[in-house]
């Protein structure tokens, strides 16, 4: 073994390691926090923005998210009973002519 250099063990090198994820996970929790911040910001300027034009502010994204599942719901078509029923008869003659078959 060289001079001057110890041995390094096992345990030695998760530490090292657990401290070098540590930092990165540190250092990622504060991008984060300031990506957050610059976020909030843009926002705040994009409102002021929009009432110097007259225009009103879009709802936060979970709202429209929750009006855009609501809507599409809607927008489905009902079908009739009397469309229901011949659906299921219309099914349940092709599935008995094709146990028959078998």
């Amino acid at each position: 073994m060289a001079r001057g250099r110890s041995a390094k063990s096992g345990q030695d090198v998760l530490v090292k390691s657990a401290e070098f994820v540590g930092w990165a996970l540190g250092g990622l929790e504060r991008e984060i926090a300031q990506t957050r911040e610059r976020l909030a910001a843009l926002n705040a300027h994009a409102v002021k923005l929009r009432a110097r034009i007259g225009k009103a502010t879009p709802p936060p994204p979970a709202a429209a998210d929750a009006a855009g599942k609501a809507s599409r719901r809607q927008r489905r078509r009902q079908m009739s009973a009397d469309a229901r029923e011949r659906i299921s008869s219309a099914m349940k003659k092709r599935w008995a002519e094709r146990r028959k078959r078998q």
